[in-house]
């Protein structure tokens, strides 16, 4: 071979392996910059049609805040799933929610590692997620198959949600139909998952579709809880032994109900009495504490939304009044599902197991026959067909108040406007100092509103604090 040829072959040769390390050195850039922009590939927040990568704690809550909106507005009229199945559905669908955008959260986990039997195969997920699309199309599908038992027109609500938030983001980031098509897949299939994981829990998908089964027969003594017509059967009977995420109620602690007594100078008593002042000076001044129990009666299908869903409306709230970002926004919602569930499960197992009658059943026998709660105003049927210690709208309120309390700190200026704007009841905004006088006065006001005496409320406000701390010390945090 003579010398230029030789030469020429190795410049040839050069060539190329230049041109493949500038290659491979761009390659490495790329991924570089992908991984430092919170994500497996792609662009940042909706630059030339790329998938919206960068960590959550840089993007707003908006697309969150709308769909909790809408489930707080659709629960009214779900019918059949209060208290207890409301308050498992809000768990699962915020579950559905911080799964599908963790992987854009970057000091946070997977439930996966701590939930057995939760199965997210993280390979379903393509290079390039918008995760707002994604949560979008997460919520569509679990709040549709979670909340049951919706008229058509409630339930079409959900879809015009999603395309009118598909529209808002996509428009606003000028998303391409790829990362479109990706988001969508991988919202859809996390949520699909979470509904998996839920239907494994036998005992709750049964008694949601069996919520007053025949063959609980309640058993009789002195002072305990019965029925007296069909419609009053036991709700949800076996719910003490549905799935909990942060603690079981074999692991909570319960406090003794006073003694059942027909004594006028027992403590038993004693507290009837109190409800029967409560309830009938309210109706008659028609004073603050009948607002109150209207304000947080929650009870009545078709005019409120449930007790549980109450909290969703006040953590949308704060989620606003604290201009939240959509990670912060992610992570309070679960912990919420999760507190709310655990609430019902344990108040219930308690409930069944100590048998406490109502008030109006006691107050009508035993003290003034002509007696009605002030509820009865604004439900044909207003005594609940459960026991009633302890109070579940009280633990409820602070269950959730206590996580409320681990995010914001006790002491802060909130006004509730749940109900602003309602006029079929006193629903005027009531403002707190505090997330404790708030769950203490939302507890309380079941004596006024004649549907429990103090020890049912005491009790599951102390029982609610013990859930949410269980709650604070479930940890996602990387």
């Amino acid at each position: 071979m003579k010398v230029y040829q030789l030469k020429l072959l190795i410049i040839v040769a050069l060539s190329i392996f230049i041109i493949q390390s500038c290659s491979d050195d761009s390659e490495l850039l790329g991924v570089e910059n992908a991984e430092l922009r919170g994500g497996r590939g792609g662009g940042g927040n909706g630059g030339g049609g790329n998938g919206n990568n960068e960590n959550l704690s840089n993007l707003d809550s908006e697309v969150l805040e709308n769909w909790n909106h809408l489930l707080c507005e659709i629960d009214q009229y779900a019918t059949g799933m209060r208290p207890n199945s409301t308050a498992r559905s809000i768990a699962y669908i915020y579950l559905a929610s911080f799964e599908t955008a963790v992987p854009a959260m970057r000091n946070f986990h997977s439930n996966e590692k701590i939930l057995q039997g939760l199965k997210i195969d993280q390979r379903e997920k393509a290079r390039n997620i918008n995760y707002e699309l994604a949560l979008n199309k997460a919520l569509s599908v679990s709040i549709d198959h979670f909340i049951i038992n919706l008229p058509s027109a409630y339930r079409a609500k959900i879809s015009e949600l999603e395309q009118s938030e598909y529209s808002r983001i996509s428009q606003a980031q000028n998303v391409s139909n790829r990362v479109v098509e990706d988001s969508n897949e991988w919202g859809e299939y996390v949520a699909n998952q979470i509904i998996k994981y839920a239907q494994t829990d036998d005992s709750a998908e049964e008694q949601i579709l069996d919520p007053q089964p025949i063959s609980y027969v309640p058993p009789t003594g002195d002072g305990y809880w019965t029925f007296s017509a069909e419609p009053e059967r036991a709700l949800f009977p076996y719910w003490g032994n549905v799935r909990t995420f942060a603690i079981d109620p074999n692991e909570t602690t319960t406090v003794e109900p006073v003694a059942y007594s027909e004594d006028p100078n027992s403590n038993y008593y004693q507290q009837m009495m109190d409800v029967v002042v409560s309830n009938n000076t309210a109706r008659e001044q028609d004073n603050e504490d009948l607002w109150i129990a209207e304000f947080w009666s929650d009870d009545v299908e078709g005019l409120m939304f449930s007790p549980p869903m109450r909290q969703v409306s006040i953590a949308n709230q704060l989620i606003a009044q604290n201009d939240e970002d959509l990670e912060t926004s992610l992570h309070l919602m679960l912990k919420l599902g999760f507190s709310l569930n655990d609430a019902a499960v344990a108040t219930w197992k308690y409930k069944y197991q100590y048998m406490v009658m109502r008030p109006s059943v006691y107050i009508q026998n035993y003290i003034d026959p002509t007696y009605q709660t002030n509820l009865f105003s604004l439900i044909p049927w207003p005594n609940p067909t459960f026991p009633g210690y302890p109070s579940g709208h009280s633990c409820f309120a602070s269950a959730a108040g206590g996580v409320f309390i681990d995010f914001y700190g006790n002491e802060m200026t909130f006004t509730d406007r749940s109900h602003e704007g309602r006029t079929e009841f006193r629903g005027m905004p009531r403002t707190f100092s505090s997330i404790e006088e708030m769950a203490a006065e939302n507890a309380f006001s079941r004596i006024p509103l004649g549907v429990h005496i103090e020890m049912d409320c005491s009790e599951g406000l102390r029982l609610g604090y013990e859930i949410a701390d269980a709650v604070n010390d479930y940890s996602v945090r990387q």
